[in-house]
Order: structure tokens, then C-alpha cells, then sequence
């Protein structure tokens, strides 16, 4: 329906051109080649309407292709420009713009070179102004924030934070029950690239790389559609970078984010760097249940220890407990008597004995 409408403008745009162009052109036509006294028919006017109607008429599909085609390659695009490259785009097209204005109102006074050189002028410094803020937008994050978050007045912008999404927090999966509890606030950021790793992850000839991939595929999409937490895909990508975790760091330095991750390295590189880490293990560990020497707890011998006579078992939460003299109940439920806890980088580890029968007795007592 909008095409017809546009295809009949169209026409009526071309109907009214050519009565317009004849009339001003075919007395001129008519004087040069004919007599100088001959008037132009008015039927002249009504046959160059209708020549351009049709033209116009035939042409006007074209053209709306051709519009259409237009829209969605600069959509397209566009979509691959990040959100703060387009403000600082349009900013330094601002500031420069005025610069070149100011400076062009002298110069466009000089005898003929001023017509010349003053767009000239106007169009290096666009130029110029643009592709510096482009080269050190790591620098004016306090400008995209401003603009993208509505101004540090706002009070949404004072609470809205970016999370950015690692590749190994996604395939963990435990994110998406933190979105569950409701403790992480702001605006989840999964970048392209990170969706690019994941994608070769799933497609790995090894099983449990296409696995791990296709799981965090998963967790990724069940966290844009079931959670309540706003989810952006950031379209933009680092060229001149290789590594992911590079970008990453790159990524979070431009948009001013924290990055949730599980990645030992890429956390101290973050420390180094100065920039905020939300460390899923971590988290895990500051949860866990405080135990302490000489506390009581039920739990069944899985396996053997390295130690002689040593047994292993584990808790609900994952936590590994040494069973001194357990190697004998492998596969029993027993009492034991915490001895000592010991917090390490990977965890929390906690040593315990059985309970006697005598510790069994003055325990009740």
C-alpha cells in the first residue's frame, strides 16, 4: 500500500516538473527556431506532464528499491558501530564544526583563495577532530557515560552499571542463578567477540569443547529471555587486538564496566589494570557456610586420600573435607569432628576425624 502511494506521488511529482519545465523551456525553442512572434500552444505544458508523469511513474519502484537498499546497508552498518563511538562521532562533529566556522569567517575574506580554502579548512578539521577521539575514547568514557546514562544528574544513571560477560563465566552457568537472587544489578554486556569464541567453541571437532560451547550458547539465551535484567549485545570489536581477554579489557576501560569472570589470569590482569572484577569463585567461597574447629558435621566417605589412611568426602556445596583414619569407612555416613579449615586460592579445604564413641557420649552429656 505505501509503495502506491509513493509510486502515485511519484507521478504527480513528475506531471507537475514537466509542466513546469516545458513551460519555461519550449517558448525559448520555439522563438529560436521558428518565428519570433509565434506563442507556444498551452497543449505543450500538458504533453511534458505527461512524459515526465510516466517516466516518473515507471522510475519510482526503482527508486524506493534503491531507498530501501540504502536504509538497511546504513542500518547495517550502524549496527557495528558501538553506541559510544556514535557519541563521540557526533560530538566531534559538533566541536569541530564551530572551530572550522570560526576560523572560516576570516579566511573566506581573502580574494579568491577564502572560497577555496575555508570548506577545505572546515573539512580537516572534521577530520582530524573525529579520528582523534576515535583513537582515545578510552579517554573520554566520562563523555559516553554522561550521554549514554542521561547525564550524572540522573538518578538511573547514578544506579546503572555495566556487567560484562567472560567466556568462562558464561559456560560456568552459575550466573544465571545469581540473576535469579536479584543481587546483580545494572545492565548485562555480552560482547560480539565473546559470542564469536563461543560460537568456535561449539563447533570444536572435540566433544567436550562443542559441549562447553553449546552449553554457554544456552545459558546466554535463557539469560536474555527468563531474567529480568536487562541484557545488550555490545556489536563493536577491537581489531588491532587478538586475545579476547585483551578486548575484554579494552571493552570494559571504554564503556567504564565490570567484568564477571572465572579466569585466575585475566582477574590480576584486571587488578593491574585498575578495573573492577565480579569473581563467580569467589562469590562461591564468601557464601559458603562458616565451619570451625571442633564443630560437628555428617558426611559419607567418597574415596581415599593421598595420606595413608586417609579418606575424602564432600559437602553439598562442593567443599572437600580430609577424614584422618576415613580411608576404612569408604562409602559410610559417619560423625566427624572438624580439626582444622584451611582457605586456599582454590577454595576452602577441611580436615576432620570419626567421632569416637567416647566424644559421641560427652557430646550428648
Amino acid at each position: 500500500m505505501a509503495r502506491r502511494i509513493f509510486r502515485f506521488i511519484g507521478t504527480g511529482i513528475g506531471f507537475a516538473l514537466g509542466v513546469y519545465l516545458f513551460m519555461l523551456l519550449v517558448p525559448d525553442i520555439i522563438q529560436a527556431f521558428g518565428s519570433p512572434a509565434a506563442v507556444p500552444h498551452p497543449g505543450y505544458s500538458a504533453i511534458g506532464g505527461v512524459l515526465f508523469g510516466f517516466m516518473f511513474y515507471f522510475s519510482t519502484p526503482l527508486l524506493i528499491s534503491f531507498f530501501e537498499a540504502a536504509l538497511v546497508w546504513c542500518d547495517s552498518k550502524l549496527k557495528s558501530v558501538p553506541t559510544q563511538d556514535i557519541v563521540l562521532i557526533v560530538f566531534g562533529l559538533i566541536v569541530t564544526l564551530l572551530m572550522g566556522l570560526l576560523l572560516s569567517y576570516p579566511i573566506y575574506r581573502i580574494p579568491v583563495m577564502g572560497m577555496i580554502l575555508s570548506p577545505l579548512i572546515t573539512l580537516i578539521l572534521v577530520f582530524v577532530g573525529v579520528r582523534f577521539l576515535l583513537n582515545r575514547k578510552e579517554d573520554f568514557t566520562f563523555l559516553t557515560s554522561f550521554f549514554s546514562r542521561g547525564g550524572k544528574g540522573s538518578a538511573v544513571a547514578s544506579n546503572e552499571t555495566f556487567k560484562i560477560l567472560d567466556t568462562s563465566a558464561v559456560i560456568d552457568g552459575r550466573i544465571v542463578d545469581i540473576c535469579k537472587t536479584g543481587f546483580l544489578e545494572g545492565i548485562i554486556v555480552v560482547a560480539g567477540f565473546v559470542l564469536e569464541e563461543l560460537r568456535h567453541i561449539a563447533d570444536s571437532p572435540d566433544q567436550l569443547k562443542r559441549n562447553r560451547g553449546r552449553r554457554g550458547l544456552d545459558i546466554l539465551n535463557k539469560i536474555q529471555k527468563e531474567m529480568d535484567i536487562p541484557v545488550e549485545i555490545y556489536e563493536g570489536d577491537f581489531e588491532e587486538l587478538t586475545d579476547v581477554d585483551s578486548k575484554l579489557v579494552r571493552l570494559a576501560k571504554t564503556i567504564n564496566g565490570k567484568i564477571i569472570t572465572n579466569d585466575f589470569n585475566l582477574n590480576k590482569v584486571c587488578e593491574l589494570q585498575g578495573i573492577a572484577v565480579l569473581n563467580i569463585n569467589e562469590l562461591a567461597n564468601a557464601v559458603k557456610p562458616v565451619v570451625l574447629p571442633g564443630e560437628e558435621m555428617t558426611a559419607q566417605i567418597i574415596k581415599d586420600g593421598k595420606e595413608s589412611g586417609q579418606g575424602i568426602a564432600y559437602l553439598d556445596d562442593g567443599t572437600m573435607v580430609v577424614v584422618e583414619g576415613g580411608r576404612r569407612h569408604i562409602g559410610e555416613m559417619i560423625d566427624l569432628l572438624v580439626t582444622s579449615v584451611l582457605q586456599t586460592a582454590a577454595g576452602r579445604m577441611i580436615f576432620a576425624k570419626p567421632k569416637t564413641a567416647a566424644e559421641k557420649v560427652s557430646g550428648v552429656k
